[in-house]
């Protein structure tokens, strides 16, 4: 069956900021207290969108979150005007605040996995929003995002909306940023390859920071999925690099089709699932290893090299969209030198420092969706990016968005209120609806 992929970016939300909330993400924790840029990042955001939308490729946006969340405020103790609320916070618990404030949604890799309809044993496109039960800040997202997904993909004739998973560590699930998919057409049956990084039944775990992906949860999703048997494969994630700072897999790899790009370090047993791999997906599959030698793991989470986007483009080369961090990584530019053109075809660079600051590059950004022509049909289109739309995108962002914030600006119940307007005209020029809990209240 004929299918294409579709990338669906998170817009960078106008409370972005650096409070440092990420234990194990080594760029958040570094940038802790800075200034951050809000338009800046919003506007770097949608320049990759647009770059992609340019490219022929499928470009979608999925909406912020509000914030800061004055919900869970509430449900913690504050109570008053919501000025009151953000006042008391910021004097009595100040990181509760912070964690309220967080615009991390904006990086979509983490809001849900996703299995195409080619996989499933229904025949529709099946999505679990994550449960990011691992940072608080992150945790609080799972219901506006399966609210976002229902606006996004409405049909369900064609799309399954999943509940998240239970919140309890047995079953941490971070979503697309720990999955990938592997197949010779997009719209083939494919290998969906889970990456956990913890197990109940495996002695191997990292020593310093969290393992934030379950085999359990892995598991628990592929059954919701109602995945064929033979698509679904796990795998654990080396322990010793997420101590290095390798908090998702997609910090340490990256797939497109049938090309595997990864660390030698990324994997437990790592010859095994090569192996596994060449079996199940057959002639199409290929594989781009980095030794340690080329590009050390210290260097790969400083530059994201991994955390590139591997795009398949309608000439049938590839492309890898990099951070600028790669290119400006005089050993991982060089390394990239000596690979275009030998299994990656073309490489470009994006500016997204912002967002890089905060630990996520353009991979992170992005929730990949594999669409027949009927499925893409079935989309709300008015998240579909096109120049008029990223045209009112970006003087939305800069009539909203400050120009600059520090952690101490998110007790101003102004940018509360100025979030919420901008929302409030954001979802009406996606037509996604009444998506927010002070929309309906």
């Amino acid at each position: 069956m004929t299918a294409r992929e579709a990338n669906f970016d998170g817009l960078v939300g106008p409370s972005h900021n650096y409070a440092g909330l990420s234990r194990g993400n080594i760029a958040s924790e570094q940038h802790r207290g800075l200034t951050s840029h809000p338009r800046e990042a919003a506007l770097q955001g949608l320049a990759k969108m647009n770059r992609l939308s340019e490219l022929g490729l499928i470009q979608g946006v999925i909406p912020p979150q509000e914030r800061p969340d004055l919900a869970t405020l509430r449900r913690l103790g504050f109570h008053g005007s919501d000025a009151r609320v953000l006042a008391d916070a910021e004097r009595e618990a100040p990181l509760l605040l912070h964690n309220c404030a967080s615009a991390s949604a904006m990086w979509s890799a983490n809001a849900a996995t996703v299995s195409p309809s080619a996989d499933t044993s229904d025949g529709r496109v099946h999505f679990t929003p994550a449960n990011l039960i691992s940072k608080l800040h992150r945790s609080l997202e799972a219901g506006t995002t399966a609210q976002l997904l229902q606006a996004i993909f409405p049909d369900t004739d064609h799309f399954a909306h999943h509940a998240p998973l239970p919140a309890h560590p047995l079953l941490g699930d971070e979503g697309a940023a720990n999955h990938n998919r592997l197949c010779g057409e997009y719209g083939d049956s494919a290998v969906e390859l889970f990456v956990y990084g913890g197990s109940s039944s495996s002695p191997l775990a990292p020593r310093h920071f969290p393992a934030r992906q379950t085999l359990e949860a892995s598991q628990a999703i592929a059954r919701k999925h109602r995945l064929k048997e033979e698509c679904a494969l796990y795998v654990q994630q080396n322990p010793e690099v997420i101590d290095q700072g390798v908090f998702h897999n997609d910090v340490i790899a990256v797939s497109n089709r049938g090309l595997l790009f990864c660390h030698e370090q990324a994997f437990v047993d790592q010859q095994a699932l090569y192996r596994a791999l060449e079996q199940r997906v057959g002639k199409d599959f290929r594989l781009i290893e980095v030794s340690s030698d080329e590009v050390d793991v210290k260097d790969a989470v400083s530059s994201y090299l991994f955390n590139s986007q591997l795009l398949s483009l309608a000439d049938a080369s590839n492309l890898l969209l990099a951070p600028t961090e790669s290119r400006d990584n005089p050993r991982v530019s060089s390394y990239l030198k000596q690979l275009e053109g030998r299994g990656i075809d073309k490489i470009e660079f994006c500016d997204l420092r912002q967002s890089m600051a905060n630990g996520g590059g353009p991979a992170c950004l992005r929730l990949r969706v594999v669409l027949t022509e009927k499925e893409l049909a079935a989309v709300n289109p008015g998240v579909l990016l096109n120049e008029p739309l990223y045209d009112r995108l970006r003087a939305w962002v800069e009539t909203f968005y400050p120009e600059s914030l520090t952690p101490s600006d998110l007790a101003d119940p102004a940018l509360l209120q100025s979030g919420r307007e901008a929302l409030d005209q954001l979802t009406r020029l996606l037509g996604l609806g009444s998506v927010y809990p002070f929309q309906r209240d």
